[in-house]
């Protein structure tokens, strides 16, 4: 039997007909329902970059947007050693809490916890209010920029270092096709990408208004060049979730729903 026959095979054993039992899982936890999906096809949680299941990788369906990948830039401005000092604390995860003190915003709700989401986080060739914006390089590495002049924080002359009151300040890089060396941590978007989606591609199993799914999807791979293009459009974008006091940075890469189901080749039932 074909991968795709077995996948088939397993959404009509398992899948089909079912609701999501999430029955005593954390309810504030969004991958619950992804979880159980995995489980009816014998996916095991891992943090391996590479396809979920026979070289196709398992996307689940969500309310308005899906994610590529949790993938954090390779170099942000408080690990640079240009500036690094900078930034309070003696660890790295202590000078991103600083960092998030001057580039990202306060949330009321939390406390006053500081993350860099939201309006703080950049986008696409647009400069926010915080003076932040995403670019594409010539050599398809993907750059986050602070320019001062583009801050419109009335109190910006109080939050950010003199030495980082200039224009054009990298704050954070992906390295986009090609890595300087050969450490897992410095692995390029590339690889990250190339190596989940364009295999065999990916699918994902759809439900109808009551929840029960319905039938499993099927997308055509997609490679860099291809993704990079959605980027520079804003198709992709970056949804950073980085916030005060978690030392993982969150740092997804995700498209709307709608461009999802445009890449869906098969449906079956």
């Amino acid at each position: 039997m074909e991968p795709k026959e077995q996948i088939i095979d397993l959404f009509r054993q398992n899948v089909r007909g079912h609701i999501p039992d999430v029955f005593g899982k954390n309810e504030r936890h969004d991958g619950r329902k992804g979880h159980w999906l995995e489980q009816q096809f014998g996916i095991t949680a891992n943090a391996d970059n590479e396809p979920d299941l026979w070289g196709y990788e398992l996307k689940n369906q969500t309310t308005s947007k899906t994610t590529f990948g949790d993938w954090s830039a390779n170099v942000y401005v408080f690990t640079d050693p240009r500036y690094e000092s900078l930034f309070t604390g003696s660890t790295k995860y202590e000078k991103q809490d600083s960092f998030l003190r001057i580039f990202g915003k306060p949330n009321s709700s939390k406390g006053g916890r500081y993350s860099w989401s939201g309006s703080s986080c950049p986008k696409i060739n647009s400069y926010n209010d915080f003076g932040q914006i995403l670019t594409v390089q010539p050599n398809k590495d993907i750059v986050a920029f602070y320019s001062y002049s583009h801050d419109q924080r009335n109190d910006k002359a109080t939050i950010v270092p003199k030495p980082l009151q200039i224009e054009n300040l990298e704050i954070a890089r992906w390295y986009g096709e090609h890595s300087p060396t050969t450490k897992k941590t410095d692995k390029c978007l590339k690889s990250k990408l190339e190596d989940k989606f364009n295999d065999k591609g990916w699918f994902t199993c759809k439900r109808d208004k009551s929840g029960v799914y319905t039938k499993v999807c099927f997308g055509k791979p997609l490679n860099y060049d291809e993704w990079i293009r959605l980027v520079k459009k804003g198709t992709v974008f970056f949804d950073s979730g980085m916030y005060e006091g978690n030392s993982r940075p969150y740092s997804q890469w995700r498209a709307n729903n709608n461009f999802w189901d445009s890449l869906i080749i098969e449906e079956y039932e």
